[in-house]
């Protein structure tokens, strides 16, 4: 997807906007931020301008955060710009400045790399404007999440990874203890991204899951992917030809994309769908397997809608500036399981 970049060249004391946004009344009317802003992010009295700026803004679970942006923007009357950054983490930075001299009042990312986030917080803080993340988490200290300080996390709307994992590796271990397989003749497949917070975040939730509910100790391979369906199978291929002896495998991963690329490459390989235990996250993808209606390794998926996280996102940052709200640290919008008998009635649509 992208290549990390490094900004550690800001300094803590001068990265505003900390993961709670805690609000005090000044004698100027507006509202400052606590502790070590020094921002001041004022309340709103007439028409608020947005802008969303998504990373792969043509994948299908971004283009339904999109339309749930724009249609919740549409209900309270809110001025929403929705910008693709793609895959490019120097856009992200150039479109903020753009935005922020367009005099957006508030800002919603979902970055392409988190590396950029101490930019990030540093260009809207000088711009004195609100910032919200959606999806993926970026930290104000430094360009890895993963190790942040939970205070220094900027506010986040998207879903829990460590429940969406959970849900995960609950129904591979239902379908595992249902088939039967031996443990000794099977393999579990973690893929994903494996510097993206939230990925990692799944994925350990998957593995957690799985072992306490299999009742039996598979062995896991983690494989490294760039969260793309090519990326995933050139990955799990290699994987697959260097454990020839495996019978049965079972895979999951960050999304839909990394557990499509694995059933392809397992298909490719000559094991046939009641060999394979696929457990996707989107559905987006999931859906292609089962509107075909012949079998497929693809057993089910978690169901996440966009289109709730981005209708989530623009009511928290409205409540912000039109009513002084302080952000929560997470917001997370319902997720649901399908699968072949009932993705259509859930309103999963395929990409």
């Amino acid at each position: 997807m992208f290549t990390p970049r490094n900004h550690r060249g800001v300094a803590v004391a001068a990265l505003g906007m900390v993961a709670t946004l805690t609000l005090s009344a000044c004698s100027s009317g507006q509202e400052a931020t606590k502790p070590g802003g020094g921002d001041v992010i004022g309340k709103v009295d007439g028409k608020i301008s947005l802008t969303y700026l998504q990373k792969q803004g043509d994948q299908e679970y971004f283009v339904g955060e999109a339309a749930g942006a724009k249609a919740k923007a549409e209900e309270l009357g809110i001025e929403l710009k929705v910008v693709n950054l793609g895959s490019d983490a120097n856009k992200t930075i150039s479109e903020v400045q753009s935005a922020i001299a367009q005099k957006t009042n508030g800002l919603i990312a979902v970055v392409p790399d988190p590396a950029v986030g101490p930019q990030l917080v540093q260009t809207a803080k000088d711009g004195k404007t609100a910032l919200l993340t959606s999806d993926d988490q970026i930290c104000t200290t430094g360009p890895d999440p993963s190790v942040c300080d939970r205070d220094a996390l900027v506010p986040r709307i998207g879903f829990s990874g460590a429940q969406m994992g959970g849900e995960v590796g609950k129904r591979a271990a239902e379908e595992f203890k249902k088939a039967g397989w031996k443990p000794a003749e099977t393999r579990t497949i973690s893929a994903w991204k494996q510097d993206v917070t939230v990925c990692s975040d799944r994925v350990n939730g998957a593995k957690k899951a799985f072992k306490d509910g299999a009742g039996a100790d598979v062995k896991n391979i983690d494989v490294a992917t760039d969260n793309t369906p090519t990326g995933a199978q050139d990955k799990i291929a290699a994987t697959v030809t260097a454990n020839s002896g495996v019978k049965h495998w079972i895979m999951w991963g960050c999304n839909d994309e990394n557990v499509q690329g694995g059933v392809t490459a397992l298909e490719n390989a000559g094991f046939k769908a009641d060999d394979v235990i696929g457990v996707g996250l989107g559905a987006y993808l999931a859906c292609k397997n089962w509107s075909s209606g012949k079998p497929s390794g693809m057993k089910a998926a978690l169901f996440i809608n966009g289109s709730d996280v981005g209708a989530l996102a623009v009511q928290t940052m409205y409540d912000k500036l039109k009513n002084g709200k302080e952000f929560p640290k997470e917001a997370f919008a319902s997720t649901k399981m399908v699968d072949a008998s009932n993705w259509k009635a859930s309103g999963v649509t395929c990409s």
